[in-house]
C-alpha cells in the first residue's frame, strides 16, 4: 500500500502542476544562485510533506479508531469503493460544496499565500509550502483516503509524506523549466490516473475482504489466531 502512495504521488503530480503548478512556478527563488535556488525549493517542498504528513497523522489516528473497534476492514473496503466511485460518477460529487466556516479558512489561506509569494525571507518558502498543502486537491483527497485506512497515526502520515515525496520530481522541474509539461505527455498521463485511481480502490476492497492472499488481502487477525489455537 505503501508504494501505491509513491506511484500515486508520480502519476498525480501531472495534475498538481494544473493546480499548484502556478504557485511552483511563482516561487521568489534567487535565480542568479543556483545553491541557494535548489535550497529554497528544498525548503518549499519540505513544507509541503510536513502539511501533509501531519493531515496523514490526523486521518491515521481517526482509522486507529476505527480498527480499534474492529471495523478496519470495513473501512478498507468503504474507502476502495468510495475511491472508485469518484471516478466514476464525478458528477455526484462536484455537487458537494464547503461549508461557510470552511470556505474562509480557505479564503484565508489562498490570501496568505499570495502575501508570502511577495516577499524573499529565508522561511518564505517553507511557509508557502506549508499552506500550498492545504490547499483543496482532488488527488489529496484521494491520498487522505489511503491514510484514513492505515492502522494508526504513524502509517498514515508515513502514507501521506510517501505521496508527496511522489510529486517532488515534476514540481521541482516545473521551478526549473516552467510549464514544460503541457504537451500530449500530460493529457496521455491524466488519462491514465483515473485507471490507477480504479486500481488503488480495488486493491483497498481485496484488503478489507481478507481473502488469505498474501501482501494483498491477508487474513483478519482474528481468523490467524483461531487457526492458530485450533493447532493446539
Amino acid at each position: 500500500m505503501f508504494l501505491s502512495a509513491i506511484i500515486f504521488g508520480l502519476l498525480g503530480s501531472f495534475h498538481c502542476i494544473g493546480m499548484c503548478g502556478p504557485i511552483a512556478f511563482m516561487l521568489p527563488v534567487d535565480r542568479n544562485k543556483p545553491v541557494k535556488k535548489f535550497f529554497q525549493i528544498l525548503s518549499y517542498h519540505f513544507g509541503r510533506l510536513l502539511t501533509y504528513s501531519l493531515i496523514g497523522l490526523l486521518f491515521g489516528l481517526l482509522g486507529k479508531g476505527f480498527y480499534f473497534f474492529g471495523f478496519q476492514q470495513q473501512l478498507s473496503i468503504m474507502v476502495g469503493v468510495s475511491m472508485i466511485l469518484v471516478i466514476l460518477f464525478p458528477k455526484l460529487f462536484q455537487k458537494i460544496s464547503f461549508s461557510n466556516r470552511i470556505s474562509k479558512v480557505i479564503l484565508k489561506i489562498k490570501n496568505n499565500l499570495g502575501n508570502e509569494l511577495k516577499k524573499k525571507g529565508n522561511d518564505t518558502f517553507f511557509t508557502i509550502g506549508f499552506l500550498n498543502g492545504f490547499l483543496p486537491c482532488g488527488l489529496v483527497y484521494m491520498a487522505i483516503f489511503g491514510a484514513l485506512a492505515t492502522s494508526n497515526a504513524y502509517e498514515g502520515s508515513l502514507y501521506m509524506f510517501l505521496f508527496g515525496l511522489g510529486t517532488i520530481p515534476l514540481m521541482t522541474a516545473v521551478v526549473y523549466l516552467g510549464a514544460f509539461a503541457k504537451g500530449n505527455l500530460r493529457l496521455k498521463i491524466q488519462k491514465i490516473i483515473p485507471v490507477f485511481v480504479i486500481f488503488i480502490g480495488a486493491l483497498f476492497i481485496l484488503r478489507g475482504l481478507g481473502l488469505g492472499i498474501p501482501y494483498i488481502s491477508p487474513a483478519p487477525i482474528t481468523d490467524l489466531v483461531s487457526s492458530t489455537n485450533a493447532c493446539h
